[in-house]
């Protein structure tokens, strides 16, 4: 009894010796983490980590430091509270390979402070900067039921959508939308913005969308577009939405137009048709941009690229481009089928289009136009009465497989078939500057277009084992075709310095002309890393085109016989290019902070121009240059800052070469040039972004700045009849110069919940035309700043203004008057939702142009909407809804421009004040979501 007794006593005096000895300790000192004051009585207590039971505690002296001794080695929690302080909580350690813990200077938070950080956390950032990928979180912008995707991107920074659907982003229109990287319904944004639903979307993605090649490399090929990458969550890519919607009106108003998309995975399928006199829907067919509506001139750019022009200079026979832009009364009858999918382990996709449509547009216009010549001025009143129907069907289909690991396929191939009729009646009034009458023109044109153009192109991309070695092989072929015949008719009497009519002109032919066009470009680019972090991309590429332009008038034989060939008005016409580049391109990238690219394309072009009709052979040779240089850095996750040059050579076109005589308007006569030579645009590129999270404030500068060397320019020979000839010519002594610059900053109110921002811009230009073999330059600068606020509370309202003014400057060095001018622009949007399912809503926009020297007389406009909606159903997916568009009938068309020694006032004929009564049916079962009557 005793030996054990003894040995309790033992064990229990040798337990307390060695616990009083304990070499375990900790230390540190506690601060605020804002003020960096010394929390003196902080609590500090350290806890068995096991079951959280106090081991032992003490206080922070007046330094705020703390030290615990004698502690046991094993696991332990350290908690530190203060009043109105979150709890400090960390767990540590201590063992025989660590005794002591130092914890340095420890941060206490206040908990209000901490609360709005958790909440900012929460909710992720609404804006991410990333390279030059501006990225907006959708969840953070607060949109009502049943909105679209159109009505999510007029509230993000930077990105602005006009009443016609049309988007610009940091000053340049947006061409192409795509959904979750994929091309929806080919090239129209509308599509897209106007059906998509926004509670759908994740994410907006805002970039330029690089060509697939360089996208390949990794290397800046100096081909952009403006792009908007619409991401979906996840939950919403299973299952069907759509939208039926049927209006009628007075004055004959109607519209109607279905949609309906169903998604499985990674299969999409889409359906829409549209038909509509309000220009509202049905309009957005924006594939003219890419290949084209009417006739046009095909063109080779640098780097082998293909641009087709539209403009048709002063040619009234093929003038209608097949799209609504505000003058006249549209009738628009629209439909398309999407379809696109990935199968195969995703190791194959396919993205087909077809879309069919018709536009016609009738209506009225009168132009004032002023033109100063070295004699004098004319000033000319023109009455025109025009009736346009164009009809169009495209398709278009994209093929890609993956090869095996390192190789991919592509192939693009679309088709467009299109006929178009016009008929244009003009009745003009020319006086001299002193009043006195100096001709009169009644003219009528009419005509009928078949066109057809096919487009195929397929690229090849392979990757070795060396990280970054690469070769792609990118083939185009490209085919345009117009055929396009009709009448002229017009009759011409001039008068002398008295106002007697001195003479008369009378012209009554059948005009026909051809347009042939076929391009055939590849090029094949490697690229091999250097050096860590630095690459190069060599490429060569080759390019031949091979145009034919033939135009021919023919007068009447016998009445209502027109075939006798007007040889001075007639012209084949053909234009051969052949293009051989080669270049490389140096990029380094760090994969952090910067991004550095810099090379050069350069480029043997050799044209051969034949004219059929007089058996000769024009042959001419040029090289292009075609330097580039990239520079990005990215100060913090949040802000980056890119500014970029591209000098690059401009062809002149068919058009501007083919030398015969194009009298559509005997008074505007346009004459090609054979003897035309490329210019050189050197071009200039800045942005910076920033986006602070704690804020929510967001600022963005962007800006380019360009000048061309040997540009084309505007000769024009007017008599002493008031007959002027238009010509394109080379100037060798003169630079034209374009720039412009915005700035967007946008900041939430956070104590008023809302949303305001601050947008200016600037934009000029400096041109050069001769006017009867006087130089003439021509200066536009044009300043324009607005402050806007927008306030959102769901299910109850939602409001929208912007007001600014804006300022033009308008000199000629030909012109000794004052031609500039303010203006005035304001937007207004409200909506109120009321009790019983009631919605009533409003928007409004303000319009003011002073007066000038030229024009005395000043433009205001005031155009009001309103509307009264009820919702039905638990999802407030039916709607009826009383519409009243411009309410003050105020819609007046208008439009002032100046360019070279022309001023120009224009009013037109567009929709006026109409009432609507409309029902309209949104259906959606994605991701769970039922659509229930």
């Amino acid at each position: 009894m005793k030996i054990p007794l003894l040995t309790t006593i033992f064990l229990c005096l040798f337990k307390f010796l060695t616990f009083a000895q304990s070499p375990y300790s900790i230390k540190g000192a506690v601060i605020d983490s804002a003020s960096h004051q010394k929390m003196e009585n902080a609590t500090i207590c350290v806890l068995n980590a096991k079951d959280s039971t106090l081991f032992k505690f003490t206080r922070a002296t007046a330094d705020g430091s703390f030290a615990i001794q004698n502690l046991n080695k094993g696991k332990f929690i350290l908690l530190i509270s203060y009043p109105k302080y979150a709890d400090y909580v960390e767990h540590f350690n201590l063992d025989s390979a660590k005794t002591s813990a130092d914890f340095g200077k420890l941060n206490m938070i206040l908990k209000s402070k901490l609360l709005a950080d958790v909440i900012i956390k929460a909710e992720r950032a609404a804006i991410k900067i990333k390279g030059d990928t501006t990225e907006y979180n959708a969840g953070n912008f607060k949109i009502q039921p049943n909105a679209k995707v159109e009505d999510l991107l007029k509230q993000l920074p930077g990105i602005q959508v006009d009443k016609d659907g049309k988007i610009t982003a940091q000053g340049q229109t947006v061409n192409k939308v795509l959904v979750d990287g994929e091309e929806f319904f080919g090239d129209d944004p509308t599509l897209v913005t106007k059906n998509l639903r926004a509670d759908m979307v994740d994410k907006v993605q805002l970039y330029d969308k690089k060509s697939d090649q360089a996208a390949f490399t990794g290397v800046d090929d100096g081909q952009k577009t403006k792009t908007i990458n619409i991401k979906l969550k996840e939950d919403k890519k299973n299952g069907y939405f759509g939208k039926v919607d049927g209006g009628v009106g007075t004055n004959k108003y109607y519209q109607t137009q279905a949609m309906f998309n169903a998604f499985k995975g990674k299969q999409k399928f889409s359906a829409y048709g549209t038909l509509a006199n309000t220009g509202k829907t049905g309009l957005g067919w924006e594939d003219a941009n890419k290949y084209g509506t009417s006739g046009g001139n095909v063109e080779l750019m640098d780097g082998g690229g293909i641009a087709i022009y539209f403009d048709g200079g002063q040619d009234d026979l093929d003038s209608f481009d097949g799209r609504y832009n505000g003058e006249g009364i549209p009738t628009a009858r629209t439909g398309g089928v999407h379809y696109d999918s990935k199968w195969n382990s995703d190791k194959e996709s396919i993205n087909a289009n077809y879309k069919i449509g018709s536009l016609g547009v009738t209506g009225t216009k009168n132009t004032l136009t002023q033109n100063t010549l070295p004699s004098g001025i004319i000033n000319s009143n023109n009455d025109q009465a025009f009736d346009n129907y164009m009809f169009r069907q495209k398709l278009d289909a994209t093929y890609s497989v993956k090869l095996d690991t390192s190789s991919t396929l592509k192939f693009i191939v679309d088709g467009t078939v299109k006929n178009s009729k016009t008929r244009n009646d003009y009745n003009a009034t020319s006086v001299r500057g002193n009043g006195v009458l100096l001709n009169q023109n009644k003219r009528s044109v009419d005509n009928d277009v078949d066109g057809k153009i096919f487009h195929a192109n397929g690229l090849w991309t392979k990757k070795f084992k060396k990280v970054g070695r690469t070769v792609s092989l990118t083939v185009d072929e490209l085919y345009n075709e117009s055929d396009a015949h009709g009448y002229l008719k017009s009759n011409i009497k001039y008068y002398d310095t008295t106002g007697v009519q001195s003479s008369s002109q009378i012209t009554d032919q059948y005009k026909t002309n051809k347009i042939r066009s076929s391009v055939l470009k590849s090029n094949l680019a490697y690229s091999e890393p250097l050096a860590k972090n630095f690459a190069a991309v060599i490429n060569y590429g080759f390019s031949l085109n091979n145009s034919s332009a033939d135009r021919e008038s023919y007068n009447q034989s016998a009445p209502g016989q027109y075939n006798s060939l007007d040889t001075t008005l007639s012209n084949n016409y053909k234009f051969n290019q052949v293009y051989n580049e080669g270049g490389a391109i140096f990029n380094y990238n760090n994969k952090k902070k910067t991004i550095f690219s810099f090379g050069t394309k350069v480029a043997a072009v050799n044209y051969k121009q034949v004219n059929e009709y007089t058996n000769s052979i024009y042959k001419r040779s040029f090289i292009n240059w075609n330097p580039q240089a990239t520079y990005q850095y990215k100060f913090t996750k949040q802000s980056s800052i890119r500014i970029a040059y591209s000098g690059s050579t401009i062809q002149p076109t068919i058009d501007q070469l083919q030398p015969v005589r194009v009298n559509t308007d005997p008074l505007n006569i346009t004459v090609g040039n054979p003897n035309l030579k490329p210019s050189f645009r050197n071009q200039f590129n800045f942005s910076y972004s920033s986006y602070k999270v704690l804020t929510d404030q967001y600022i963005g500068l962007y800006g380019n700045y360009s000048f061309t060397s040997n540009p084309i320019v505007s000769n024009t020979l007017t008599d002493s009849a008031g007959r002027s000839t238009y010509q394109s010519v080379n100037m060798g002594s003169k630079q034209s110069t374009n720039f412009y610059l915005s700035a967007y900053l946008s900041r939430k109110i956070k104590a008023l919940s809302v949303n305001m921002g601050l947008n200016a811009s600037t934009n000029g230009n400096t041109s050069y035309n001769y006017a009867n073999n006087a130089l003439n330059m021509s200066k536009s600068i044009n300043y324009s700043a607005s402050l806007y606020a927008s306030k959102y509370k769901e299910k109850k309202y939602d409001a929208y203004v912007s007001f600014g003014p804006s300022y033009t400057i308008s000199q000629s060095s030909l012109q000794s008057v004052n031609n500039n001018g303010y203006g005035l622009n304001g937007d207004a949007n409200f909506n109120f939702y009321l009790p019983g399912k009631f919605q009533v809503g409003s928007d409004a926009n303000y319009q003011y142009r002073a007066k000038t020297e030229s024009f005395n007389q000043d433009f205001q406009r005031v155009t009001i909407n309103a509307r009264v909606a009820k919702t039905f159903f638990k999802q407030d997916n039916v709607k009826l809804t009383l519409s009243a568009y411009d309410l003050l009938n105020q819609n007046k068309g208008f439009d002032r421009s100046a360019q070279s020694n022309l001023l120009t006032q224009t009013t037109y004929t567009n929709i006026r004040r109409y009432f609507m009564l409309s029902l309209s049916w949104d259906f959606n079962k994605m991701g769970g979501t039922t659509a229930k009557k």
